[in-house]
């Protein structure tokens, strides 16, 4: 047991602060890219509309209160609460102010990248039933969906860290994160609060910041 313990410890500490950083920069010219498309109507764009147009199914009085809470998932105020209380336990028991220090530069870099992102671009949400830019909307790029794949990344990369760093861990946590993202995601496209590119775009600044935060957490 103890010997699978080990070996599990080591393939979790294979992914050098390097390769962490070329996955976090595969992730920001994706962004790039979905931005590219924003700002010049690119074919992205038809999709947008084409699904912000769909017919949305009128649910009972319990379904909507389920969707509503379930778009909670991606809301910053939950999350960033389960995150500092779970770095403040951690540092507690492990002496150890790393947590405390990941967590607060996460929540720093996700309110100051996307922030300054959605002043920049103004966009409407597609509720308004027109998309423009630079008219004061803040809809691009989705903070929920960034705010998902960071902030859940981050609680699932200071439990497995800390508290369990076994294999199986690892991939009921990594599976964890992507089913937690995907609700936040499809949430916002059944509620119509965001465009799918704004959510793609969400993602993709969320998963870069995360390989970031982990690059400086090993490094």
């Amino acid at each position: 047991m103890a010997e699978d313990n080990r070996q599990s410890q080591v393939q979790i500490k294979r992914r050098t602060p390097d390769r962490l950083v070329r996955f976090a920069a595969f992730f920001i010219v994706i962004f790039f890219v979905i931005t590219e498309q924003v700002v010049n109507d690119g074919p992205l764009l038809s999709l947008d509309q084409s699904i912000a147009k769909w017919r949305r199914p009128t649910l009972p009085d319990w379904g909507d209160w389920v969707i509503y809470n379930l778009d909670h998932l991606g809301l910053r105020g939950l999350t960033a609460s389960l995150l500092l209380s779970l770095a403040i336990y951690l540092g507690w028991k492990f002496k150890s102010w790393r947590p405390f220090n990941l967590s607060v530069i996460s929540l720093i870099a996700l309110n100051a990248v996307v922030g300054l992102a959605k002043l920049e671009f103004g966009r409407t949400k597609p509720r308004l039933n027109v998309d423009l830019l630079y008219v004061g909307g803040m809809s691009y790029p989705s903070g929920h969906a960034s705010n998902a794949v960071l902030t859940w990344g981050l609680i699932a990369y200071l439990y497995i860290q800390y508290a369990h760093p076994r294999l199986e861990i690892v991939r009921a946590a990594v599976i964890s994160v992507v089913v937690i993202s995907t609700v936040v995601f499809w949430v916002s496209i059944f509620r119509n609060t965001h465009w799918v590119s704004d959510l793609l775009g969400g993602v993709a600044i969320g998963t870069a910041l995360l390989m970031l935060i982990i690059a400086v957490d090993r490094s």
